[in-house]
């Protein structure tokens, strides 16, 4: 991610102010951990767990150390490892895909549907009846921008080909989706598991490093806090080889200070949605992200697209408007994976979507003035379009 932003500018995150605003209450957990010396594990990482499994609508909630190892640990609870085929998408993090590799598990990549930025159905259906198909043993849809992918269609596409669908949430905390065009059912509650960040910058963010797995399953779950402490099932007793991927009470506390406000920052950042896509209404060459009825997003992420998105981002950068680039080069054309030997080419919308998309700044706090003066810096720049 890039982003510039100094005084008098507008930033594309504002990590301060949410935190001064809740400082005593945060101040007060981090007491609490130092009085008790209960630092690792605990009824307050237990509570945590309870409250957050609560607000997705999920039987169980195992909190770990990030989100990576929540998706690495969801995989492997639900016996995904080597030999087995995974499906992802090219344009997420990193993150997504290091899961499962070093799962000992195999990627494959469909593209992404132009309209939504999400998994492809066809793309993913296409890919189930190649060659690749039968080796192919998980899903792993990615909540992209807090916007929830079509589940409908993949749940169904799992089910006929007998396949695991853990969902990537890391960014759709308290993002909701449209089942069957009557049941709205919350981020991580879907798939037979789901992965959560709650690094700093996300619409849930620690003061740290910190993630969870919701499930609905109490084997996937027992298997995970078996799993994040070096696979014992009791102190000593080591029944598999584990992980050190535990969630500290200390964060788990902070967590929980900020949790009751999620839903408040999260429709804050639907109003700042809102205003955003009347103000750029019909700029010329400023693609706004459309919305699709199956999915309430949560806006942890507003991307606009620009054919010369460049120079938009440059103009930005004078104008001290921060902004995101998320993410500027697919997972397939990264120096780390050429080894799963694709190509430039493979996955066009991908890679056009790459080229085009920007983060305008977006967090729950932000102002109408502030999204004003973004917007008329867009305008600006839309104006000194060159025929």
């Amino acid at each position: 991610m890039s982003s510039q932003s100094s005084e008098h500018g507008v930033p594309f995150l504002d990590l301060v102010t949410p935190h001064l605003e809740l400082q005593e209450e945060l101040l007060e957990a981090a007491r609490q951990a130092i009085s008790t010396g209960m630092f690792i594990g605990g009824p307050v990482v237990e509570q945590f767990e309870r409250e957050f499994a609560r607000f997705c609508g999920s039987r169980y909630c195992v909190g770990v150390s990030s989100g990576t190892d929540a998706l690495r640990f969801a995989l492997m609870a639900t016996g995904i490892g080597r030999g087995a085929g995974v499906v992802t998408v090219p344009n997420t993090f990193a993150a997504t895909i290091e899961a499962i590799i070093q799962t000992g598990a195999t990627t494959h990549f469909v593209d992404v549907d132009p309209a939504t930025s999400n998994m492809s159905v066809e793309g993913l259906r296409h890919l189930l009846k190649s060659p690749a198909g039968p080796s192919i043993k998980a899903i792993v849809p990615v909540h992209l921008y807090g916007d929830m992918c079509d589940m409908d269609p993949i749940m169904a596409l799992a089910e006929e080909h007998g396949l695991t669908v853990i969902e990537d949430a890391c960014q759709a905390h308290g993002s909701r989706y449209l089942s069957k065009g009557t049941v709205w059912r919350g981020a991580g509650t879907i798939g037979a598991a789901a992965a959560f960040s709650f690094y700093p910058g996300k619409n849930l963010g620690a003061c740290g490093e910190a993630g969870a797995v919701t499930t609905d399953d109490p084997e996937v779950a027992q298997r995970i806090r078996i799993i994040r402490d070096h696979g014992q099932n009791e102190k000593y007793h080591h029944a598999v080889e584990g992980y050190n991927g535990r969630l500290d009470a200390l964060q788990a506390g902070l967590l929980l200070v900020k949790l009751p406000h999620l839903q408040e920052w999260n429709d804050r950042r639907r109003a700042a949605a809102a205003i955003y896509s009347e103000l750029l209404h019909g700029a010329p060459g400023i693609e706004i992200m459309p919305t699709v009825p199956w999915s309430h997003g949560n806006y942890h992420l507003y991307v606009v697209r620009s054919d010369r998105r460049d120079e938009l981002r440059r103009h930005l950068a004078e104008a001290k408007i921060g902004f995101g680039m998320h993410y500027p080069v697919p997972l397939h054309l990264q120096k780390a994976f050429q080894y799963l030997g694709y190509r430039a080419g493979a996955f066009p919308v991908a890679e056009k979507l790459a080229g085009q998309i920007i983060s305008l700044p977006m967090f729950p706090q932000i102002t109408p003035d502030q999204q004003r003066r973004v917007a008329e810096t867009l305008h600006l720049f839309s104006a000194a379009r060159v025929p």
